[in-house]
């Protein structure tokens, strides 16, 4: 790879999204040793410091080049925050340019079950004293997004544009920040589940994820990527010699009703799908995740349960189930409980772990398909 260069007139640089090759190439074009992009990336990935001036590592000298140069930290605003009575917080989070996303905070309890269902039974760690002893963040990788699956408020607000590597990261440096925690030290988890379909938004996704765990300090065991199918990118994903977990949403038994509500399934469908995961490299005791939302009449019946068994017999694969989370434009409605755990029995019995997804602040339009950037709707109706 050729090496980066910085230009001595370069505009608005954010050090966020800069991995180590990149930080070595700005120092050394200020004519400074190479170790000073260390002090860098702690400053900005460990210490999550806000400007330039706060790295009192580096000589004031170069700290005000580099802020003439038009250099800053690039650290995402949390522009508002709400809270649900179950302690998850809905974070929405501003970036230069005026727009924002949603980044999701959900805060576990000894035992239980984290955030992707891929955690519990874990000891407990130091942040225990909090009352939670591990934490999920959900991550954002679009403003909007273009999937347009019927069933999620994102998909209402169309794409508007990609992150950043550094605005995916940002959003958890500034979560990690507000809430006071530092993994390793406190268990973390980072679920790629938020606004947007990372596959759509591969480099830049693939890009803060490195970081992310080089870096920040998450490890690669605790992040789990959601996509809703882009074929070719779960080919590439499969070979990226640093990786998140892969789940898939599936969303429908068969090919017409995918179709129906997953308007991609028109260029991929089940079949090239199912091919791709099962030929995806799978590591050791790793499966991969299906994921399932259960709509009322729609998706939900037993016979949609057992072509869901067909779909996946003989792979290493689990299913994670979410009974749907309302919100205001979406017609559909909530399965009741009994045919969730019903669906749910059936793929056990089949051999198939299966999993009941237990929704978190959806009273603050914060659970799974939830996330519009509702800035006007603090909290949702009483079900």
């Amino acid at each position: 790879m050729p090496p980066v260069r910085f230009m001595a007139n370069s505009l608005q640089l954010a050090l966020l999204g800069l991995d180590r090759t990149e930080l070595t190439a700005l120092v050394e074009s200020e004519g400074e040793p190479s170790y000073r992009a260390q002090q860098l990336l702690e400053a900005v990935y460990r210490q999550r410091v806000e400007s330039i001036e706060q790295v009192t590592t580096l000589p004031q000298q170069l700290r005000s080049r580099l802020v003439e140069r038009g250099v800053s930290v690039g650290l995402p605003a949390i522009e508002n925050r709400f809270v649900s009575q179950d302690g998850t917080v809905r974070y929405l989070i501003g970036f230069s340019d005026g727009q924002s996303v949603e980044t999701v905070w959900m805060p576990e309890g000894d035992g239980g079950e984290a955030g992707d269902g891929s955690e519990a039974g874990d000891s407990a760690a130091p942040n225990a004293v909090r009352g939670w002893d591990r934490a999920t963040i959900c991550v954002s990788s679009q403003v909007g997004c273009a999937v347009d699956c019927q069933f999620c408020l994102t998909a209402l607000l169309g794409v508007k544009r990609n992150l950043s590597a550094g605005e995916i990261v940002g959003q958890v440096c500034a979560v990690l920040k507000d809430q006071k925690v530092s993994p390793p030290e406190h268990r973390v988890n980072l679920v790629f589940m938020g606004m947007g379909e990372p596959f759509l938004n591969y480099d830049n996704f693939m890009k803060a994820a490195r970081l992310l765990v080089e870096e920040v300090g998450v490890a690669e065991s605790r992040m789990t990527v959601s996509t809703a199918g882009i074929v070719p990118r779960i080919h590439d994903f499969g070979e990226e010699p640093v990786r998140p977990k892969l789940a898939i949403s599936l969303n429908a038994s068969n090919d017409e009703l995918r179709t129906r509500l997953m308007p991609l399934n028109r260029k991929w469908n089940l079949e090239i799908l199912l091919t791709a995961a099962r030929n995806f490299p799978l590591r050791p005791r790793e499966r991969i995740t299906f994921e399932y939302v259960l709509l009322n009449g729609v998706n939900d019946a037993p016979a949609n349960a057992e072509e869901v068994v067909e779909l996946l017999r003989g792979m290493r694969a689990k299913v994670n189930l979410i009974a749907l989370n309302p919100g205001p434009g979406i017609d559909f409605s909530t399965p009741a409980e009994q045919r969730v755990t019903a669906f749910q029995q059936r793929l056990i019995k089949s051999g198939i772990p299966a999993f009941v997804r237990r929704p978190r602040g959806r009273d603050i339009y914060a659970a799974c398909g939830q996330l519009k950037r509702t800035v006007e709707i603090a909290t949702a109706p009483a079900p």
